[in-house]
């Protein structure tokens, strides 16, 4: 066999390789999610001491719960962001480029290694939060064992006023002589009388006159001022509904917004990866050199 004979499948051989070999570099995807995770990890850390520094546990002290949470969406956005361009950038820099293929084709090859980068590192954290999620709830439910158990009785006996034919129930055993129960068993049955009334907007006026004629036997006021406590219990227990229902409301409207925002910073991480790839890409084609800062400083 002559010298281009030998040239020419050593040629071969290598182009074969080369198109054996999966275009996806798996060692440089991995570098850059573990790079990317690194970063997200030092600077959230950095961010909670932060947080932390603003907050206090003093009413009308430090910096309010929306002002806190608008920079805690900011902040955890540019940690997502940022995180995934420095892990995209590692990847698309490694990542061995395949000679077979055009400039753009390269191009797009390095920007996909940035986009399974990110995809990587968002299933690696979703995987991370869902164990920590079950750990917790694991050593919640472990230690409210004994107590569960401890409450249950007290739990069924509070819980009687939710059983739809209490209040007949009620009704049937109601007597002339509401002293001759125990305190405990007034309060239940009151606590069931207003728990009935809230849900339903109003309570009867039976009831009003019940209620009052247990307070005034239990407190030795007369049925006049009795009468104006039930009035002023039902009137706080609505508005504590009220207040109920206002802070359920802007819960699920904090909880909708931090899920479009969690969302579109996905997005935007996603893109990020896949530019800082491309470019990580072409400075390994270029040969560009990372400044050396330590040199500098040395």
């Amino acid at each position: 066999m002559t010298i281009i004979e030998e040239e020419t499948a050593i040629v071969a051989r290598r182009d074969a390789d080369a198109d054996s070999r999966s275009y996806l570099d798996w060692p440089a995807v991995f570098a850059g999610a573990v790079v990317a995770s690194a970063i997200a990890l030092v600077l959230v850390t950095f961010g909670s001491a932060i947080g932390l520094s603003l907050t206090s546990p003093f009413d009308n002290t430090g910096m309010s719960a929306v002002g806190l949470a608008i920079a805690l969406g900011l902040w955890l956005v540019w940690v997502q962001v940022s995180s995934f361009m420095a892990g995209g950038y590692v990847t698309g820099r490694m990542r061995r480029r395949a000679y077979d293929a055009t400039e753009h084709e390269s191009d797009v090859r390095d920007g996909m290694h940035g986009l399974v980068t990110w995809g990587t590192g968002v299933l690696v954290g979703a995987l991370f939060l869902a164990l920590s999620a079950g750990g917790a709830a694991t050593t919640a439910a472990t230690a409210a064992g004994g107590a569960a158990q401890a409450t249950i009785e007290k739990m069924a006996d509070t819980a009687k006023g939710a059983i739809p034919f209490s209040q007949a129930v009620d009704t049937a055993f109601r007597s002339d002589r509401p002293e001759a129960g125990s305190s405990a068993d007034a309060r239940n049955e009151a606590m069931a009388i207003v728990a009935r009334g809230v849900a339903s907007g109003d309570i009867a006026e039976a009831d009003r006159t019940y209620l009052a004629q247990v307070i005034a036997s239990r407190t030795g006021i007369s049925p006049d001022e009795a009468k104006a406590r039930v009035d002023a219990m039902v009137a706080n227990a609505k508005q504590a509904a009220d207040e109920a229902k206002q802070q359920a409301k802007r819960a699920k409207h904090f909880a909708v917004i931090a899920a479009f925002v969690a969302a579109a910073s996905l997005a935007i991480s996603a893109a990020a990866a896949f530019w800082a790839a491309g470019m990580g890409g072409r400075h390994r084609d270029e040969g560009t050199e990372i400044p050396r800062w330590f040199d500098r400083m040395s």
